[in-house]
């Protein structure tokens, strides 16, 4: 005879039960959204030279695929935009650590990372390529200048806002700045740093596109720029989609990092 389950096993049922069906109604959204662009296109309802079709895109993604280096494309804008979040990552934590422990600085230096953080990043990039050059360094950096600004303010503002009882209690303890800020700052802020990296990886694919866009001859930004330019609307499309795709595949992979951190 079957044992009955307990509760939580009940309960941990109707969540996987809840998730399988929440991603089948993403999956079925999907498939009748390809479903309807393909229909009216072939009906004629839309024109399919301006907004394509996926049987278009399948086609053209085979030929980009196949005779245009589409993968080395792709790859460089995703080498691109890593190393463009990595050192974001980086920079931001070491600038608000420096914020923080010295709130002097911090103060003449907020209005100026205000000012650079509502600064249109498009109206750097063409300066960027000026001093730097038109290689993918210029890129990295275009990257980086879309997301580093707000990702220092909103790391700041968590770090300000941590426990002041447990900054209390180390000092107590007789514990130093660094104390205070290894054992009881970050440890406290591991969620907002994961929530700023989640959208710092799309700001920083959005800042590569934008710098592919200006100075660039590789990269799914060029692709779009040049389809645009001769009126090749598939590459533009495709590009697109791609682009999607990988915005889509980063943010889940660092949601999986971020479980798993948890978990540990």
């Amino acid at each position: 005879m079957e044992q009955a389950k307990t509760p939580q096993e009940l309960f941990l049922s109707a969540q996987r039960k809840r998730k399988r069906l929440i991603i089948l109604a993403q999956i079925l959204i999907l498939v009748i959204f390809l479903a309807q662009w393909e229909a009216t296109t072939r009906l004629g309802l839309v024109d399919s030279f301006i907004f394509s079709s996926p049987s278009k895109l399948l086609r053209c993604f085979y030929f980009l695929l196949t005779e245009n280096h589409l993968l080395w494309h792709i790859g460089i804008t995703l080498f691109e935009t890593i190393i463009s979040f990595l050192l974001v990552t980086l920079f931001t934590l070491a600038i608000t650590m420096l914020l923080w422990m010295f709130p002097s600085f911090s103060k003449v230096a907020e209005p100026y990372l205000v000012v650079l953080n509502s600064l249109p990043k498009s109206a750097l990039a063409p300066l960027l390529i000026v001093w730097l050059g038109a290689n993918y360094k210029t890129i990295i950096v275009t990257g980086m200048s879309v997301a580093i600004f707000g990702a220092i303010l909103n790391l700041y503002t968590g770090f300000t806002e941590t426990s002041p009882d447990k900054i209390k209690l180390v000092k107590t303890l007789h514990g130093s700045t660094r104390h205070v800020l290894f054992k009881v700052v970050l440890p406290s802020n591991i969620p907002t740093m994961f929530s700023i990296m989640k959208v710092n990886i799309g700001l920083c694919l959005v800042g590569v596109i934008i710098g592919e866009f200006i100075g660039s001859k590789m990269g799914l930004g060029y692709l779009i720029i040049y389809g645009s330019q001769v009126f090749k609307l598939d590459w533009v499309i495709l590009s697109i989609l791609i682009l999607c795709v990988i915005a889509i595949l980063l943010f889940l992979l660092i949601g999986k990092i971020e479980k798993r951190f948890a978990d540990e």
